[in-house]
């Protein structure tokens, strides 16, 4: 709402004088318009955020889905890279199986890509911004739809494991990122709204999701070619890594006057 002021007086401000159509004008800005720093939190995706790890997860899945006699193209393989839980992606290329044969399947994956995770590097750039977040109290949390072992062995691997509040994975939530579900409890487990927190992921189902309960959401293309998908399903700003990227960077990216 802007002001107006039909008569000028004087007044003082921060010790300077002013006349006080413009010491209301910089009150009321101050009121309406999103401050930096407007983040209580930031939740990362892990796989394609904060770990490179798509050609890796390609590469296991192709090799575990071989060794069932499944042979499956790479465009057939897309479909593991839409923050889809993993049972979800097992009853996708092998049927409705009981969730005991799809717990044991699902280790078989698993010591895959643990051999195949040492080819495995952090998105450039991603680890200096997480050192940013923190120095300036940022809560930080991760949403990931990977299990609790293998997120827990990546954050090891990195050393990041003392960095986020609260790890909320594929094995908390009934469902995948089609849903805003996992952000949901992440905020209630932080204590955030999510009109104050940021959301950084890499497929556009999550974003969508994401965008539809309320927060801001950051694209991180990671060089896989997914800009055009990110914008198209809503995101706030699409970046490629986090080079050079730091917290305000996000935030004038994001930035909408509030109504």
């Amino acid at each position: 709402m802007s002001v107006q002021c039909r008569r000028i007086r004087l007044h003082k401000l921060h010790g300077q004088v002013y006349n006080v159509a413009f010491v209301r004008h910089v009150v009321d800005n101050s009121r309406r318009t999103p401050s930096m720093n407007n983040f209580q939190s930031v939740i990362f995706d892990m796989d394609g955020v904060i770990v490179d790890s798509h050609p890796a997860h390609r590469k296991a899945w192709h090799e575990f889905l071989q060794s069932l006699d499944k042979d499956v193209s790479d465009e057939a393989l897309e479909f593991i890279l839409d923050g889809r839980k993993r049972s979800e992606i097992m009853r996708h290329f092998l049927g409705d199986l009981p969730e005991s044969e799809l717990a044991e399947l699902g280790r078989m994956k698993d010591k895959l890509f643990q051999r195949i995770a040492l080819e495995v590097k952090p998105v450039p750039g991603v680890i200096d911004f997480v050192g940013e977040l923190r120095r300036r109290h940022i809560k930080l949390a991760i949403a990931t739809s990977a299990s609790r072992s293998r997120t827990e062995s990546t954050l090891r691997n990195l050393r990041l494991t003392d960095c986020f509040a609260t790890v909320v994975t594929g094995d908390d939530v009934p469902e995948g990122k089609s849903s805003p579900a996992i952000y949901e409890l992440v905020c209630a487990r932080l204590g955030a709204e999510a009109h104050h927190s940021l959301v950084l992921e890499d497929a556009p189902p999550a974003v969508k999701a994401a965008k539809a309960a309320g927060f801001r959401c950051i694209g991180v293309a990671a060089g896989n070619g997914s800009g055009a998908k990110l914008w198209r399903a809503g995101a706030d700003h699409v970046i490629e890594n986090f080079v050079g990227i730091s917290l305000d960077d996000l935030e004038k990216a994001t930035q909408a006057e509030e109504p």
